[in-house]
């Protein structure tokens, strides 16, 4: 049974009774360290030799006593004067019963008047509002201590989220670290666990609950565990909203890293937590360069991490989301994530079946955030209302200053790919451990595919051909790499961790398939990608039973026009449009039509592979070449391979903007956006499918 001791098989019976009274002394030690007495239960992790055999002693669950024992110890309000060794010491963001605010350059704190305070040695000043706390001469914080009220609340609510847990609250943790942190390390594994050995009551409460409900997804993989009965998890999440907003205003870094793996759950997403995080996390600074801040060194590594992974969902979510990015460069200073700011490393890989690589998770974290920055600037670039509203207004040039933009966001993605570890390879995995490196494959495409959307957006019919072909070209094979990238995905990509944003990323490239297929100029090619998004429907399907998150994918796919009856016969020259056009909208197209002809008629002809510098060699996500670790394979494209193309090649391109061979196949896409906010893609889908954007209040494509 677990959380019992147990005895060795062979053992003599005199043995046995000595080995039982030996349990019965020690099943629960109380710990005397520091000079004083801690309220937390010191669990027996070793054997002891009994006769000839090994006597191992699980770890136990603590017993109502103890539990009451913790209960009635008050709480640790300052970790500064916590007798003995301790991480927290010293520490800015996760103090014990009090918090700490940034104060702003503008604020009613000026800095020179500040820095006439009388500090102590520790960087202390007692004022009226609270301690002020100088971690240099410019960074300034407010600390303030909790009320009483604010103290039981938090107390209570505590006690709340272990008891639907316990007695499993130190298996989920240590289930916790073994997958989901190595990837998404936004938390100091030896501070959390100095603190949970003491008592569970240091916490906040949803940083806690946050704990458990993410490991409670890998429950079964866990032995001692995968019998027993699971916890009701949906008790846990009803309690999250309000404790989350209990500790919004008065953050920690807690309150920041419960946000954060509270957005990573299957359904967890919120646009408007998101929100509330990035106002949070600048209350706390983590916007700034605390390089040489006087906090401890690993506080110091924590934040930088910390602040990444709100860079990230921030950046994401506002793709995902198709919503305004929260977090701007300008107000913008944390240095990289460097290799020594993990405080763990491959020595300390749990080799417990099923665990995730360290190092792996390291190095898919750091590139995850270099792939985020890229995605910056395909946002910033073309998705803005500035951005966009400038490119519909160049009209007939629009598709041409589009490229001239995307060429270096293109070249920069092509590099990232190129520069990734063997490790991070996505047909990489080591012998039963998971590996975190599909979410990473599967957001590299989501960003292909934004940039290539970005460049579709402006394809019409009146466009010079051979430009048309290029980018439709180019796009297409984004998209089927995509495909090939999801078909590889093993068992052991499937049940790790995957963040947050891989439900909908994995929908992007299903909306941007079918969008080639709504604008496909023949029956051939239409027919062509809709096999291609039936072959991503059923990988999507069948791997859905290992990753529940696809299902989402499957679902849209389902229900959208592609797989309709009527959508079979669609025409090789036009496709039924969506609403009929008035006769005002006729003839402004009409008037489009004719100034885009004007505009065709003169030196298009330019346009060639000299000036552009492509060719048709194929993208390095897709070469299957021995020597290339991340190849994916071209599908068969069925029912296109007897059609002889008689569109102009590759290198037939022309134009005037300055392009090297390879470019234009390797041009990215990745963002979820909404047409209606384009007037150039209004002309352009006026007589064409259209597809309705995504709707994030329900996390449901509106009418796809």
């Amino acid at each position: 049974m677990a959380g019992q001791g147990e005895i060795g098989p062979a053992m003599h019976a005199g043995d046995a009774r000595a080995g039982a009274l030996f349990l019965k002394m020690q099943r629960y030690v109380l710990c005397v360290s520091r000079g004083r007495r801690s309220a937390h239960l010191f669990k027996i992790l070793s054997g002891e030799n009994v006769g000839e055999q090994r006597m191992r002693i699980a770890p136990t669950p603590r017993d109502q006593d103890s539990e009451r024992n913790i209960q009635a110890k008050p709480p640790i309000n300052d970790y500064t004067s916590l007798p003995g060794p301790s991480l927290l010491k010293q520490t800015l963001g996760l103090q014990n019963r009090q918090h700490g605010q940034y104060l702003g350059q503008t604020s009613e704190y000026d800095v020179r008047l500040i820095n006439l305070s009388p500090f102590n040695g520790r960087g202390e000043y007692v004022s009226t509002p609270g301690t002020l706390r100088r971690v240099s001469h410019h960074n300034h914080f407010l600390m303030k201590s909790e009320s009483q009220a604010e103290v039981d609340d938090e107390l209570s609510n505590l006690d709340l989220v272990e008891s639907i847990i316990q007695p499993h609250g130190r298996a989920l943790v240590d289930l916790y670290f073994r997958i989901i942190h190595p990837s998404f390390p936004i938390m100091n594994k030896k501070v959390f666990l100095e603190k949970y050995e003491r008592t569970y009551r240091e916490f906040t409460p949803p940083i806690l609950a946050a704990v458990y409900i993410l490991a409670l997804n890998w429950w079964s993989y866990t032995p001692e565990l995968v019998n027993l009965p699971k916890p009701d998890i949906q008790k846990l999440e009803k309690l999250v909203p309000q404790m989350m907003s209990d500790v919004l205003n008065r953050p920690k870094l807690s309150t920041v890293q419960a946000g954060l793996l509270l957005l990573q759950r299957p359904d967890g997403d919120s646009w408007a937590l998101t929100g509330q995080l990035v106002a949070v996390a600048q209350n706390l600074g983590l916007h700034l360069d605390c390089s040489n801040w006087k906090i401890p060194e690993w506080e110091r590594s924590l934040r930088k991490r910390l602040a990444w992974g709100l860079f990230m969902q921030d950046k994401w979510g506002a793709l995902i989301h198709g919503r305004p990015s929260l977090i701007y460069l300008d107000n913008w200073s944390v240095k990289p994530v460097e290799a020594r700011d993990f405080p763990e490393s491959s020595e300390d890989d749990d080799e417990e079946e099923g665990s995730s690589d360290i190092e792996t998770g390291h190095l898919t974290f750091i590139n995850m955030i270099s792939l985020t920055e890229i995605l910056t600037d395909i946002l910033d670039t073309f998705f803005t209302l500035r951005a966009t509203a400038n490119l519909s207004n160049e009209r007939q040039n629009a598709m041409t200053i589009t490229l001239e933009k995307a060429k270096p966001i293109q070249l920069r993605l092509k590099d990232w790919h190129a520069r990734l570890p063997q490790c991070l390879a996505i047909g990489e995995t080591r012998a039963r451990k998971l590996s975190p490196t599909g979410s990473l494959h599967l957001s590299y495409f989501a960003a292909e595919v934004t940039l290539h959307r970005a460049i579709i957006r402006f394809d019409i019919p009146s466009l010079d051909n051979h430009l048309r072909s290029i980018t439709r070209g180019a796009a297409r094979m984004r998209f089927t790499s995509a495909i090939e990238m999801v078909n590889t995905l093993e068992p052991a990509h499937l049940q790790c961790f995957w963040y947050f944003s891989s439900k909908v990323n994995l929908a992007i490239i299903a909306t941007f398939g079918s969008l080639l297929w709504a604008t496909s100029d023949n029956s051939e090619e239409a027919e062509f990608y809709k096999s291609q998004l039936a072959e991503y429907r059923w990988a999507l399907r069948v791997s859905s039973k290992a990753a529940e998150f696809m299902k989402f994918t499957v679902g849209m796919l389902d229900a959208s026009p592609v797989f309709l009856k009527n959508s079979a016969s669609k025409s090789s020259k036009t496709t039924t449009p969506a609403v009929l056009p008035t006769q005002e909208d006729i003839q402004e197209a009409h008037q489009e039509q004719q100034a885009f002809e004007i505009h065709t008629s003169q030196p298009m002809h330019d346009f060639n592979s000299e000036m552009y510098g492509v060719s048709n060699e194929v993208s390095p996500s897709i070469g299957t070449s021995t020597e290339n670790a991340f190849g994916y394979e071209m599908g068969t494209e069925a029912g296109v391979t007897d059609h002889i193309d008689t569109r102009p090649n590759w290198a037939d391109l022309a134009g005037n903007i300055n392009f090297t061979p390879g470019d234009i196949q390797d041009w990215s896409l990745d963002q979820l956006y909404n047409f209606e906010n384009f007037q150039v893609a209004e002309d352009i889908l006026a007589t064409r499918k259209f597809i309705e954007e995504y709707d994030e209040t329900g996390n449901n494509f509106a009418g796809f």
